[in-house]
């Protein structure tokens, strides 16, 4: 299957355009239409060669998550026509994104391994090690760059700098440890542990709506359940459910994301393994496989997808 790096369609009833790390995103007045393309991101780099069928994963499961969160909070997803499309409500989003850890892993370990014991004003405990549980969920936002590396910030920093007036902060706390109750539940009958995640909201006719993906392994990470106990207690590393495996290659390569370092090359081999990772998180997720190697060309039919879901719209041009 092609893999899908960008999209450059051109509709008459659009009224911008927008292109994100992963996603290429046509709007229509009061509506959008996100496309999930098959780029990949890592330490806020997108990578140079993008991975057949990893668009088509990360929206398929977003698009059951948000449907089995609806009744949390509302969601912008109106509804998927193809499986790398999403339609739904445009909203203006804050500019912060909510990140909630139940696990000392990723960013929060690195950070806690070079010493820091408080993250985003949050106190850790010591004796700590690398993927124990923590005493309970906290929450660590980060900022939302426009470029270069999204930023930790605490509950009091965003309160004072108005980033979000201090009873919307007090609501997104809210929604966030009920959607990672939800996310974890979702996890555990799948075998799975949701570990971290991150969510991110804005506002549509002056109500606040859970926007983006939601428990996908782009914005997630999760262990297996059956073995985590066991790799825990003798110390070895947990075999993860997420891109953390990305990074853990471009760590291997000798690139964080930091000034003066080059991308390793992304060789076929390195490029199959990673869809291969993606399909398997498929499965893990859904119970079901997903199969490409019938479609040559998937922008052709998300084109003629999206222009056939286009004439059932109803916007409004503001």
């Amino acid at each position: 299957m092609q893999a899908i790096k960008e999209t450059h369609f051109q509709f008459p009833e659009q009224t911008d355009f927008y292109r994100g790390k992963v996603r290429d995103v046509y709007f229509f007045g009061d509506k959008m239409i996100m496309v999930a393309t098959d780029r990949i991101s890592a330490f806020d780099v997108i990578l140079p060669r993008a991975i057949p069928g990893k668009g088509m994963v990360l929206n398929l499961i977003a698009s059951r998550n948000l449907k089995a969160t609806s009744d949390i909070v509302p969601n912008w997803m109106e509804s998927s026509p193809d499986p790398n499309v999403t339609i739904g409500k445009r909203c203006d989003a804050y500019p912060i994104e909510m990140v909630i850890r139940g696990y000392l892993a990723g960013h929060s370990w690195r950070e806690y391994r070079s010493g820091k014991r408080t993250l985003c004003g949050v106190p850790l405990p010591e004796g700590l090690k690398e993927n124990d549980k923590l005493p309970s969920p906290i929450i660590t936002p980060a900022t939302k760059a426009t470029e270069g590396h999204d930023l930790d910030i605490s509950r009091e920093e965003i309160i004072e700098q108005g980033l979000v007036p201090e009873s919307e902060y007090v609501q997104l706390e809210d929604y966030t440890r009920k959607l990672f109750a939800r996310g974890t539940e979702l996890a555990a009958k799948r075998g799975l542990i949701l570990v971290d995640t991150k969510y991110e909201f804005g506002k549509h006719q002056d109500e606040i709506y859970l926007i983006d993906e939601v428990h996908t392994p782009d914005s997630s990470r999760y262990f297996y359940k059956d073995t985590y106990a066991e790799k825990q207690a003798k110390g070895e590393g947990q075999k993860q459910l997420s891109k953390e495996f990305v990074r853990q290659w471009l760590i291997s390569e000798g690139f964080q994301g930091l000034e003066g370092q080059e991308l390793p090359e992304m060789t076929d081999k390195v490029i199959t393994s990673i869809t291969d990772r993606y399909l398997e998180l498929y499965k893990s997720f859904t119970g079901q496989t997903l199969d490409l190697s019938s479609e040559e060309n998937p922008v052709n039919r998300i084109e003629e997808n999206i222009r056939k879901s286009i004439k059932n719209l109803n916007f409004s041009l503001i």
